[in-house]
């Protein structure tokens, strides 16, 4: 009986999966009790005030008593200055009855504390300095102004939304409650299905709530993850529905929506051509926020204008909504994108330098059948001549869906094939799910079981839920036993069949429950310390791959690890690559995966990408081809597919289609110098790897709602192809007359001047460097990139108006950890005077092979003859110089020169 229902779960999964996203298994915010009520308070009417009686003033922090005059409730206020032009807001119950959750892993370490003063204090304010910056906290309602070289530029509560649901003696929810439950039953057959789940509260309502408001600004973007354009639309009452931060297993999930899916990352940027302000919005619990963009041509941002009050032109409003927890707000003053979105990698975090491999290609399907497949995939890549590094493995390489397991039958040799790809130069990624099959003898669920690792009901029993493997229970990763039982089961000795060489993905860890209420866990689950599930839902898979990570570490002490992640929350990007999960073999979700990774990249994770193809369904052949010519330009670079889909690995098809693709993964092979070198510099600076034009341009107006392009670090600028049938395609360059745009293919020049309509065949793509940048580059084509590693550079200089132009190369053993202790090279190429420059940037030195075999400018100076190359090593060398595509380039031939020297090559007429 227990197959059966297995077999059906499966079978149903299945279906959902073939029907796309049925929206009655998840809520609206009118069938979510704590958002209808926190949507129903009225602006102007806040019932909260400061005691400036109490104000404590301390060097770093102003705190003080806040009253709910109303209820006559007692609160902790208080506003603290952070390193980096940062302002900290906490307010929590000054004597709650029960203690309230604060994220434990989103932060990256505890924030610093700067220095602020106070320049004044009266009977209903005070005012305080921190830079250039100066906030003043009115008393009686409570509101704060932040003001920036004495201009206003954010306001807190400054609708008087703030609302905190403080916890109360039973005796006092009763009335409350009842009230809830009937209310709760309107919504019909999608609330009698959820409400035992969603609607228990034996503590009673605890959400809270706050607005912000952004004078001045355009458009506000961030708030990932959602199928969605990159600047946020407009919400409303009777309109669209907030954005929901819930971390979910949608089913082929909706584009153009606000609903909640895999990831939930709080952190919003207001953007206007004058500057940049964001809000991260610390809280780990199910969160709604509803946005007025009064300039983005939405009918409904007028109507949420006219019933807040709002009298300014151009105005933004977030207001923030969530189930637990305690308001902990902190103000990113910008003033630029590039300060804003910085300030935020400052308190979150960044992604680690990965393992050069990982931004190579990756290929994947659900499943490949067996070791022989594994190899056949590889061998036929090699034989058509196209680059792989990782194979993939889904959840079928198992023993019956038992994680640190194999299937003795499919997988009987693990160790063998893993030694067959890493002797080809490929990798190993496979598969780690937190839910644990519940079946007698399966060491990992009977020593869980024995040992209380698991997540418990709230009666104290274990709770079981419906995943892949059937009945499973999940892991509890606060519980620090669990986390060390889990870290060891990545070890060599415990996964055997593993190498050194596997790397892993997280999945299904939103977490996702087939039978649960909105395909996840009730919320009155109980984690270790008392908590329960709606305190830490949408930081769960933050915690899971947290423990991962560590376990990768302690199995190999010098390696980077690599793990991709579905669920994720601030913070994910210090342990994980993420993708944007199960997307459909359709034009419109090859146009959504640009906005949804520059999405996620302003919000702290760079290492982003979607499935080439689709997951689901089958895609034409122009389709797939225009999606790997697309994939080349976001950082994670993997191929796909469901079970149910026709095969597709790239040499399956003709050989025009296998021209184009070949192409577009030499393409990639070829910048990922430029893709690591972004990489490195991403850890030591907080930039994100890909940026949206606004990031770069934030005085251009013409850029806040451009997302189907995207920059790779300030050097390319990639525009995706997302219709069929196109003889020609519209590209914005920004910048004005003189910023220059070489075309990558035929070099041909374009000026930042706007809008062109440039024809495009099938084998071409759209990208453009930009005019003065050096992007290093390897141009010989190999069968994966540890085959490069000792490969000569070509340098691409593309020429500004000005004739120069500069750039970076980073360099390093590739896998390891010893660029920590300054064993790397990091190189600085500038062009002036006709003449090339390359020092190093850090007194530091890594033994590497590799030389400079080309040097390729772009928009030369006219009438070149010849080059003289000048190194310690080489001393003076004459070099052959060349005109080619109609002069629009010089190649210079063999500097021959060691990418450890310091050197020069001059140009000569």
């Amino acid at each position: 009986m227990a197959h059966q229902w297995i077999f059906s779960l499966i079978v149903l999964s299945c279906a959902l999966y073939s029907m796309g996203v049925d929206k009655n298994n998840f809520k609206t915010c009118d069938q979510s009790s704590f958002c209808r009520r926190l949507r129903a308070v009225k602006p102007g009417e806040s019932k909260y005030e400061i005691d400036l009686d109490s104000l404590q003033v301390t060097d770093n922090s102003v705190d003080a008593k806040l009253l709910n005059t109303e209820a006559g409730v007692l609160f902790k206020f208080s506003l603290t200055a952070i390193n980096g032009n940062i302002f900290r807001i906490q307010v929590d119950e000054a004597s709650p009855l029960y203690q309230r959750y604060r994220p434990q892993f989103a932060l990256n370490g505890e924030p610093q504390v700067s220095k602020l003063e106070v320049l004044e204090r009266s009977k209903d304010s005070v005012s305080i300095t921190y830079n250039k910056n100066k906030v003043i906290i009115h008393a009686r309602p409570l509101k704060i102004e932040f003001f920036e070289n004495g201009e206003l530029v954010s306001v807190v509560n400054g609708r008087g939304l703030f609302t905190f649901e403080h916890y109360r003696k039973k005796q006092e929810q009763t009335n409350e409650e009842g009230q809830e439950n009937q209310v709760a039953e309107d919504p019909g057959a999608w609330e009698e299905n959820f409400k035992s789940h969603h609607d228990s509260k034996p503590k009673g309502p605890s959400a809270i709530g706050l607005d912000v408001s952004f004078p001045g600004a355009l458009r506000v973007y961030g708030l990932p993850e959602h199928a969605d354009r990159l600047a946020l639309k407009t919400t409303g009452p009777g309109g669209v529905d907030p954005y929901r931060l819930y971390n979910l297993d949608v089913f082929e999930y909706e584009l153009d929506s606000t609903m909640a899916i895999y990831g939930a990352i709080p952190v919003v940027y207001a953007h206007s051509p004058k500057r940049t302000v964001g809000v991260f919005w610390h809280n780990a619990a199910e969160t709604w926020v509803d946005i007025n963009n009064s300039k983005d041509g939405n009918v409904m941002a007028s109507i949420v204008n006219l019933v807040s009050g709002s009298k300014s032109e151009n105005n933004v409003d977030a207001h923030f909504m969530s189930e637990s927890g305690i308001v902990d707000l902190f103000v990113l003053m910008g003033p630029t994108p590039k300060d804003a979105i910085k300030q935020y990698a400052s308190l979150t975090g960044v992604h680690p330098l990965p393992q050069y491999f990982t931004l190579a290609y990756h290929q994947c399907r659900w499943n490949y059948n067996d070791e022989d497949d594994v190899t056949s995939v590889v061998q036929n890549f090699d034989i058509s001549d196209m680059p792989v590094d990782i194979m993939w493995l889904d959840i079928e390489y198992t023993n019956g869906k038992k994680y640190f397991t194999w299937d003795p039958v499919k997988f009987p040799h693990p160790d063998v094939m893993i030694q067959n790809l890493t002797a080809t130069g490929r990798k190993l990624v496979i598969i780690i799910d937190p839910h644990i099959k519940r079946e007698s003898g399966y060491f990992v669920h009977e020593d869980s079981l024995s040992n209380d690792y698991y997540v418990k009901n709230k009666d104290g029993t274990v709770y079981e839920g419906w995943c892949w493997p059937g009945s499973s229970s999940y892991l509890d990763f606060y519980k620090p036993e669990t986390v060390e039982y889990y870290k060891d089961l990545y070890s060599l000795e415990n996964f055997k069949g593993t190498t050194h060489d596997v790397n892993f993905w997280n999945d299904m860890n939103e977490p996702s429950v087939f039978n649960g209420p909105e395909i996840t866990m009730p919320k009155d689950c109980i984690h270790h310390g008392g908590w329960e599930h709606r305190d830490v839902h949408n930081e769960y898979p933050l915690a899971h791959t947290y423990a991962t990570f560590q376990g990768l570490i302690n199995r190999s002490p010098n390696k980077r690890p690599f793990i991709l992640t579905r669920g994720h929350f601030s913070g994910s990007q210090r342990y994980t690559a993420m993708w944007t999960g199960d997307n459909a073999a359709e034009w419109s979700h090859l146009a959504v995966s640009y906005p949804m990774c520059l999405s996620e990249a302003i919000g702290g994770i760079s290492f982003c990408g979607a499935d080439i193809g689709g997951f689901f369904n089958n895609p034409d052949i122009e389709l797939l081809q225009r999606w790997y010519q697309a994939a080349v330009w976001l950082p994670f670079f993997r191929a796909h597919a469901h079970i149910d889909t026709r095969r597709r690995e790239p040499y399956l098809f003709a050989d025009d289609v296998k021209n184009r693709i070949r192409n577009a993964l030499r393409l990639r092979y070829a910048h990922l110098p430029l893709w690591y070198t972004l990489f490195w510099q991403h850890e030591i600076t907080g930039e994100p790897v890909i940026r949206p034009l606004f990031y770069h341009y934030p005085t251009d107006e013409n850029v806040l709602d451009i997302d189907n392009e995207v920059l790779v670090g300030n050097t390319v600028l990639a525009r995706v192809i997302s219709d069929p049938g196109v003889s020609s395609i519209n590209v914005y360059l920004p910048g004005g007359a003189n910023e220059y745009w070489y075309d990558i293919e035929d070099f041909r020049l374009y000026h930042g001047t706007g809008n062109y309509n440039i024809p495009v065949s099938l084998d071409k793509s759209l990208a453009f460097y930009r005019g003065g940048s050096i992007i290093p580059r390897k141009d010989r084509p190999r069968r994966s990139s540890s085959l490069m590693h000792n490969d000569p550079f070509t340098l691409y200089i593309a020429l500004d108006s000005n004739q120069q132009a500069s750039g970076y190369l980073y360099i390093d053993d590739a896998e390891s950890f010893e660029y920590k202790n300054k064993k790397y090279l990091y190189v600085r190429f500038t062009f002036e005077d006709n003449t090339l420059k390359s020092e190093l940037v850090d007194k530091t030195d890594y033994p590497t092979k590799e030389w400079i075999e080309r040097l390729v400018i772009l928009g030369p100076p006219k009438g070149v003859k010849s080059a003289k190359l000048v190194s310690k090593s080489l001393g003076s060398v004459e070099l052959d110089a060349a005109y080619s595509n109609e002069d629009r380039i010089l190649v210079v031939r063999k500097p021959g020169v060691s990418i450890r020297e310091k050197f020069t090559v001059k140009l000569y007429f």
